[in-house]
């Protein structure tokens, strides 16, 4: 059998495998991108109906193509989104390979290089840029057995109200999708209870700028004044509803009931941590430190940008904050479906390279990782905060391209 030979394969045709492909054509690359789907496959069929972008249109696209469709300081909705990387990939006339999937990669016997098992037969690559983004497996935490008789799923497979049996709904998670999906559903008109643990919540917008624009201004995409950021700590912004500062004193307002970090469940109750109050707190500083660094930049730089001082103001909080909930019993609330808004974990089981720390997680410096000639892109952090942003794998993209091209050079050299 005809082994093809490459020398570079992206495996993912997402927002990180296309923007690889990019850079990999300007410095004359020869590659492929190998795609088990379609492209931009995870904004239409991991996300639900009503998904937009979290940043606006201005903002969260490549440098070299903007939409021709969305106003700039709107958020574009999930299939426009993947109708725009669409429209990346042909413009930039991409290599991909869609409805191929990458099996195993593992590295040659005895030569340089590696060998790439896919669905339509083997390459021989001498890299292998793994592009497969944050997204990969959905992470369930083990709390509620399969027989509690509620309906389960993880936000990744919720799609909207009406597909939900009838009951109240518990969603698990203060993020982006748990507080989006809770608020969609009490909406709906359904009883709903947000669980919610430690979170950073910027504000959405402030005095005229969207909180992307605050970002690069104040140096917090590259996070050299930062201070150090807890793991696992949920992001609470989003462009739902044309754009709004997520506000959980607000939920419970408009009558979802905002508790704790889920602690466990036993005989059809969950358990609930008494944490909801430090939360918000929590939440509230990492808002008014926004605010007023904000602040100190208009005066610093002698902007003309209008004063918000209603920004400043916290809205009062609901009952479910004055007394907390500390348990929920399922049965007696008519709680039909839990969503676990909780994330997403790595599966790199298709990488069979030396190219991991012991717990599996990406052993990498800026994406070149341990294993000479195996490259990571798109992951959380992998530079820094912009990493598994759109705007921002691109640029490491580019990093990336170039560091390919001087190990060309290493191995192409002849001496005279």
């Amino acid at each position: 059998m005809t082994v093809e030979k490459i020398d570079t394969v992206v495996v993912g045709a997402g927002q990180a495998g296309i923007a690889m492909s990019e850079h990999l054509a300007d410095m004359d690359i020869p590659h492929v991108v190998l795609e088990r789907n379609r492209v931009a496959e995870a904004w239409r069929s991991q996300r639900w109906d009503s998904l937009v972008a979290n940043g606006p249109a201005w903002h969260d696209r490549f440098p070299n193509l903007e939409f021709d469709d969305v106003a700039p300081d709107t958020f574009p909705p999930k299939e426009r989104m993947a109708r725009y990387f669409e429209e990346y990939a042909r413009m930039i006339d991409a290599p991909i390979r869609t409805n191929v999937e990458v099996k195993r990669v593992r590295k040659l016997d005895g030569k340089p290089g590696f060998s790439v098992s896919t669905s339509q037969g083997e390459i021989e690559a001498q890299r292998v840029v793994a592009a497969t983004g944050p997204f990969q497996v959905p992470s369930v935490p083990d709390i509620v057995p399969e027989e509690a008789g509620v309906v389960q799923m993880h936000s990744s497979e919720y799609r909207n109200p009406e597909a939900l049996p009838e009951g109240a709904v518990m969603v698990v998670g203060g993020g982006a999708s748990g507080c989006q999906i809770a608020e969609e559903l009490r909406r709906a008109g359904r009883e709903v209870f947000l669980s919610i643990g430690e979170h950073y919540r910027p504000p959405r917008s402030y005095r005229d700028r969207d909180y992307v624009w605050w970002l690069g201004v104040l140096g917090k995409w590259d996070e050299i004044k930062t201070t150090p950021k807890k793991k696992h700590v949920a992001f609470a912004v989003s462009g739902y509803d044309g754009g709004r500062t997520v506000d959980f004193r607000r939920l419970g307002n408009m009558g979802i009931t905002v508790l704790g970090m889920t602690e466990g469940y036993e005989d059809g109750v969950m358990r609930i941590a008494d944490d909801l109050v430090d939360n918000l707190l929590e939440g509230d500083r990492a808002y008014l430190d926004v605010l007023r660094e904000a602040d100190e930049y208009v005066v610093r730089n002698g902007i003309d940008l209008p004063p918000e001082p209603e920004a400043w103001e916290i809205e009062s909080d609901p009952a479910c904050v004055t007394d907390p909930v500390r348990a929920v019993d399922l049965k007696a609330q008519n709680v039909s479906t839990i969503i676990w808004a909780t994330g997403f974990r790595f599966d790199f089981s298709w990488l069979d390279v030396n190219a991991f720390h012991e717990d599996g997680t990406p052993f990498h410096k800026r994406g070149i990782s341990a294993e000479n000639g195996i490259y990571f892109l798109g992951l959380p952090e992998l530079t820094n905060r912009a990493s598994s942003f759109i705007y921002g794998c691109w640029y490491d993209a580019k990093y990336i391209a170039t560091h390919i091209g001087v190990q060309r050079n290493y191995t192409a050299y002849e001496k005279t």
